[in-house]
């Protein structure tokens, strides 16, 4: 690409020379063979330069491809590997324990009315759910709880796009058009290079894009609650439950800082670690904080922080946030910039974190707070969000299926007489 265009620069340069020669020539009324051969020479580089610069385009949307796929430096402290290395920071509370075998969310939330995921695959497919009655309050209420506690120390509240352009996810270090991407793109006769989000940090960060935040602004907090949805192309992992679906809300923290120091980011994302752990512990729930290894930062990572939850019912911890330090990795795809008090520009560093996936919490809340009973104990601090101290079985009767995909269906009722 580099000689390429070198020789586009020297190539214009002498075009520019012919052409004065040719000028000089016809103003002074000189027919001379140096004339015709000016014209000649002009000629041919036009050809050249024609074939170059398409040559360069070629050359710039490849170079442009592979330079989508260059990662972040890493820092130095983090674990070399695959997720097996992931280094386990703070252990934090303790298991619950029952003198009962504890239930899995999807038989919890089915028999207090919460969930349902059954009989869906003619309605939105698989990986889809509803939440009804205390399940959707129980979203709600964790929203607004993730919400209040963030504006309460600082956090400016968004709401973003679900739909942004494909420039706006590859500065942020995702692929929406590589194979297997967890990316839905819209039909692209109707909708050109529109894309549903993944999370609210697209969003976000197509906010700030293209614009310079004032000094006396940094470091901006941003939160927003969105809709984020994901393919899920892995159809083999995790097939029933909410703990991985197509369609969920997210509440997402997003922080742009300064770069003098180069720490202000590494600072921020300790900020929003801290803010995590705080809101996992006010929900009384038992997590690990892990520094996870390279292999698990994805493109734009400097260093990411998981946090997995105590889950009763998987027996096992399930991730539920994440925390990722992009230094300037997204602001240079972005041109996202902080202008100094002299008025200079640099480019900003962008930390985003997860404040709360809500279909994972549930699933954390429901297994850790059941009772031998079959009821659910709201934490409380979510008390007065949720308007309940305990969530029990509902008054009201269960619909019956009388769909397609079973043995015997009930008859039909017949015409309405006229």
């Amino acid at each position: 690409l580099q000689a390429v265009r070198t020789e586009i620069l020297e190539l214009e340069e002498e075009k520019r020379c012919i052409s004065e020669t040719v000028r000089t020539l016809v103003l002074f009324r000189l027919q001379l063979p140096e004339y015709t051969q000016a014209l000649q020479k002009g000629r041919d580089i036009r050809n050249r330069l024609n074939q170059l610069y398409l040559r360069d385009t070629e050359l710039e949307q490849e170079h442009y491809s592979h330079s989508l796929r260059l990662p972040n430096n890493t820092h130095p402290d983090v674990p070399v590997g695959d997720e097996s290395q992931a280094r386990v920071v703070e252990l934090v509370g303790k298991k619950a324990e029952f003198d009962f075998k504890p239930r899995g969310h999807v038989e919890l939330g089915e028999a207090l009315g919460l969930i349902r995921q059954r009989h869906l695959s003619h309605v939105s497919g698989h990986r889809s759910y509803y939440l009804r009655g205390a399940g959707a309050k129980l979203q709600i209420a964790l929203q607004n709880f993730a919400l209040d506690t963030l504006q309460r120390r600082g956090f400016v509240p968004m709401v973003v796009p679900d739909m942004l352009k494909a420039v706006v996810f590859e500065g942020c270090g995702m692929q929406p058009n590589a194979h297997l991407s967890q990316v839905y793109s819209l039909d692209p006769a109707r909708f050109p290079d529109l894309n549903l989000a993944g999370t609210g940090e697209v969003g976000v960060a197509g906010y700030f894009m293209d614009h310079a935040v004032n000094w006396k602004d940094l470091p901006v907090r941003t939160v927003c609650s969105s809709t984020c949805y994901r393919a899920e192309t892995d159809t083999g992992r995790e097939t029933w439950g909410l703990y991985r679906v197509h369609h969920f809300n997210k509440v997402e923290m997003f922080g742009v800082t300064a770069n003098e120091t180069g720490q202000e980011s590494s600072q921020l994302l300790e900020e929003f670690v801290s803010l995590q752990k705080e809101m996992l512990s006010a929900l009384e729930l038992h997590y690990r904080v892990l520094d996870m290894p390279t292999e698990e930062l994805g493109l734009p990572a400097y260093r990411k922080y998981d946090i997995e939850a105590w889950m009763p019912g998987r027996n096992s911890y399930g991730e539920v946030s994440s925390a990722s330090n992009c230094t300037d990795y997204q602001s240079r795809r972005l041109n996202i910039l902080y202008e100094r008090e002299d008025g200079s520009l640099q480019y900003a560093h962008t930390v985003n974190a997860t404040a709360c996936a809500i279909p994972r919490m549930i699933i954390s809340i429901l297994e850790t707070h059941q009772t031998k009973n079959g009821t659910v104990c709201v934490p409380q601090a979510l008390q007065p969000y949720l308007g309940l101290e305990v969530i029990e079985q509902p008054k009201h009767t269960p619909l019956k299926y009388i769909g397609p995909n079973q043995h015997s269906r009930p008859p039909r009722p017949g015409p309405n007489p006229r």
